[in-house]
């Protein structure tokens, strides 16, 4: 079964910084990503990291957020520095999952983020 289990949210102020964690298990897992949903919004994409480490990053992030992943220990990460009130959401993993002919995408629960200003 697969699960992902998010943590390291939290309230920071403006201009600090927080680091996500994601624990993903039950399965092999290809590309990973982190979205976030702000209240009243639609989830967008954060950033996104392949098996082999190749990272994709939403505009309004880059430069400041940091996505990483640890295949042995079936684990990614989202570095986030210089938050903005604007990056205030619930952060949720994602990852794709291969499997014959198709690929499935699973959920974390999700981690509040909230910065303040």
């Amino acid at each position: 079964q697969v699960q992902l289990v998010e943590s390291g949210g939290g309230l920071v102020q403006a201009g600090g910084s927080l680091r996500l964690s994601c624990a993903a298990s039950g399965s092999i897992f290809s590309t990973m990503s982190w979205y976030r949903q702000a209240p009243g919004k639609q989830r967008e994409l954060v950033a996104s990291i392949t098996r082999g480490g190749s990272g994709n990053y939403a505009d309004s992030v880059k430069g400041r957020f940091t996505m990483s992943r640890d295949n042995a220990k079936n684990m990614v990460y989202l570095q986030m520095n210089g938050l903005k009130p604007e990056d205030t959401g619930v952060y949720y993993c994602n990852a794709d999952v291969p499997m014959t002919g198709r690929t499935y995408h699973y959920w974390g629960q999700g981690t509040q983020v909230t910065v303040s200003s």
